[in-house]
């Protein structure tokens, strides 16, 4: 699998769309994904948003939980990279980082539009 560093101060303003969930390596069991040292793997589901472009979203996977983060909520992504995968005829980028936190002072909108 090829890693390319990905310069997420280029990505616009990200916005969290989900909220940290653990990734499973086992749905059936609900056992969560561990990294190397042991660590659960959390993803995150993040919108990019660049010079008025279109939204998309990506998942994001971390090691450990991301602390302060909700849904709406503006994030800063550390360390983030792009895996090219492929299984069979499947093929896809995932993503990965060092660490996504919330961008303090960010509002965070409600269902209501109240921020």
């Amino acid at each position: 699998m090829q890693s390319i560093p990905v310069d997420a101060a280029r990505l616009g303003v990200l916005r969290c769309a989900i909220a940290p969930e653990a990734k499973l390596s086992n749905p059936e069991t609900q056992e969560v994904k561990r990294d190397r040292d042991g660590n659960p793997v959390y993803t995150v589901a993040v919108t990019v948003r660049q010079d008025r472009r279109r939204i998309s979203v990506i998942e994001i996977a971390v090691s450990g939980e991301p602390k302060g983060i909700e849904e709406g909520q503006i994030v800063r992504v550390t360390g983030l990279t792009a895996f090219a995968w492929s299984m069979g005829d499947r093929h896809g980028i995932s993503f990965r980082a060092d660490a996504i936190t919330p961008v303090h002072g960010a509002a965070v909108h409600t269902k209501g539009g109240d921020t």
